[in-house]
């Protein structure tokens, strides 16, 4: 019996993938520090929006907070958890959130010395374990060094600023 991750004729679907913190919550530092999401504005109608159109809606979330040993892997988790929680009760569907691997013992090291930057392996495990096509999938970053990461893992990357999430979504795709 073949599933879709087996099936190389299964079709690949196309994918949004969604800076977590600065582009769906208020980059707000460590995020989880109060246990609950502020999404930033128009947030879950974009996500609703991105849905609607077709899009497998990624959230990538790169556990600096983590990675630096301030948050521990569970209150990532627990927070992530609440986030599509919260989304979902808004109509907002979430089709997979990634986070980034960190090493306990030495998070800094995992990081490059402290920078957290990410490398494009989020994402490309993410385009793999989900069959996502990249030439029809972008990513919606809040940090340069994200948009960098997406164009290397071969996607279009576009930087959000801040603002009304769902006026720049329809900006981008024009719908």
């Amino acid at each position: 019996m073949t599933t879709p991750d087996s099936d190389p004729s299964a079709p690949r679907l196309p994918a949004v993938f969604l800076d977590r913190d600065g582009v769906l919550v208020d980059d707000i530092g460590l995020a989880h520090s109060d246990g609950q999401p502020r999404l930033t504005p128009g947030a879950a109608t974009a996500v609703r929006r991105l849905s609607r159109l077709g899009y497998l809606v990624v959230v990538l979330d790169h556990a600096s907070g983590a990675a630096h040993g301030l948050a521990t892997r569970e209150q990532v988790r627990t927070f992530n958890a609440l986030l599509v929680r919260h989304l979902a009760r808004e109509g907002a569907a979430i089709g997979a959130v990634h986070t980034r691997a960190f090493d306990a013992e030495d998070p800094i090291a995992r990081w490059g010395g402290g920078e957290t930057a990410p490398d494009p392996d989020i994402l490309l495990s993410a385009v793999v374990e989900h069959r996502i096509d990249p030439a029809r999938s972008f990513m919606i970053a809040g940090r340069p060094a994200v948009v960098e990461a997406a164009r290397r893992a071969g996607l279009s990357a576009f930087r959000f600023e801040g603002g009304d999430l769902d006026a720049f979504v329809r900006e981008l795709i024009g719908a």
